[in-house]
């Protein structure tokens, strides 16, 4: 009777689909050079559609205006710093899809409510800066191993 029960085989983690679906490496030299040529603007929807969020709430998550959105999007690409907090996003995303268990509805609810670990604020609102990204990276490897905050 035993040798009809199947031990739990996990399928490899999808964390790589996002930086797939959007043609970018998830890290190395490469990415360094998209991210100090500028990412095209292309990317904003893509990146948008991915997370099932609106362009406006990405853009003022990585700090553009709507006239510098305006202006980015007449470019053609963004700049160092912005290509820079777009990628943090899409990381922390990345992590947080891990963490709910790739429920996108539940991290994009997430990402946009407040929460305790940080201090009552949004981790849509923690983008602009690498101290606030990593802050919440790890709130993330926090709460995957059950640490209370």
């Amino acid at each position: 009777m035993l040798s009809s029960i199947k031990e739990y085989q996990p399928g490899p983690p999808a964390t790589d689909c996002i930086w797939s679906a959007l043609g970018l490496p998830s890290r190395g030299t490469r990415l360094h050079e998209l991210i100090h040529q500028g990412l095209p603007f292309e990317h904003l929807d893509q990146i948008a559609t991915l997370m099932q969020m609106q362009r406006g709430v990405i853009s003022i998550a990585i700090g553009l205006s709507p006239t510098t959105l305006a202006r980015r999007e007449k470019a053609g690409r963004f700049t160092t710093v912005e290509s820079d907090r777009l990628i943090a996003l899409v990381a922390v995303f990345q992590d947080a899809l891990y963490l709910f268990e790739n429920d996108k509805a539940a991290v994009t609810e997430w990402m946009t409510s407040p929460v305790r670990g940080l201090g009552s604020k949004r981790p849509i609102e923690m983008l602009g800066t690498m101290v606030e990204a990593k802050a919440v990276v790890d709130l993330i490897g926090q709460l995957e191993r059950g640490v209370l905050v």
